[in-house]
């Protein structure tokens, strides 16, 4: 169970090309680890459907149906309430009327905002706008989830918390989260994809990963080292 990629790629012109990528993904938490342009956030695009590949083909075999994404950058309807916002996302996905409301208040609960359930989402913090976001990914109870980016902007406390969460929900479903935070890597992953200009350079735990460290390469640790010596050594 959980996702093949084979022979995927996508390009745009001469400015661009991701892959060709072909892997399997099992459930649990996989970072995808990249700079900026990298690829990150259009594997996640192919994986959702949002974009159409060059060639090759995205498969998901995933204990239960259906897919969940959190986009780097998202709006939330300021007026409404944390509990009518979800009510509406699952209405959206074909929850059943009858199921709707208790599956809103499971969800607070689980992202600890029960106690914020009819608090207009336009005075959530930062943090807590990111738990909602989390939240509407799961209110059809996916077997895929894509989180893109889900700790930037926020400070180290939330940071923490949204980490602590993410943990949670890799049970028995497929949970891909792209950062470039080292922090991220080390609190979550279960396996780690490194990318680079659209290439795969690394797949494997972070204890292999960290054993590749260069001692010339820049950073605090041997993760950041074994991360900035593969995506240097790979500019040469």
């Amino acid at each position: 169970m959980g996702v093949r990629l084979e022979s995927l790629s996508k390009a745009y012109g001469e400015r661009f090309t991701l892959g060709p990528l072909s892997l399997s993904i099992d459930t649990g938490v996989v970072c995808i680890v990249g700079p900026n342009g990298a690829g990150k956030t259009t594997l996640f695009e192919l994986m959702a459907g949002v974009v159409t590949p060059t060639s090759g083909s995205v498969t998901v075999t995933a204990l239960r149906p259906g897919l969940g994404f959190l986009p780097q950058t998202f709006r939330l309807p300021p007026r409404a309430t944390c509990n009518q916002f979800l009510e509406y996302v699952a209405w959206l996905h074909g929850v059943p009327k009858a199921a709707r409301s208790e599956r809103a208040q499971q969800l607070l609960e689980a992202v600890g905002l029960i106690d914020r359930a009819d608090r207009p989402l336009g005075e959530l913090s930062g943090g807590m706008a990111k738990r909602i976001g989390i939240a509407q990914t799961l209110v059809h109870d996916p077997g895929l989830v894509l989180l893109d980016e889900p700790t930037s902007g926020l400070d180290p406390v939330q940071r923490v918390e949204v980490r602590e969460l993410v943990a949670r929900l890799s049970g028995q479903r497929v949970v891909l989260v792209s950062t470039h935070l080292v922090e991220d890597i080390r609190g979550l992953a279960d396996r780690v994809l490194v990318l680079n200009e659209g290439r795969l350079l690394y797949d494997g735990d972070v204890g292999t990963l960290e054993g590749l460290a260069d001692p010339d390469a820049p950073g605090d640790s041997a993760l950041e080292r074994a991360l900035s010596g593969l995506i240097l050594g790979a500019r040469r």
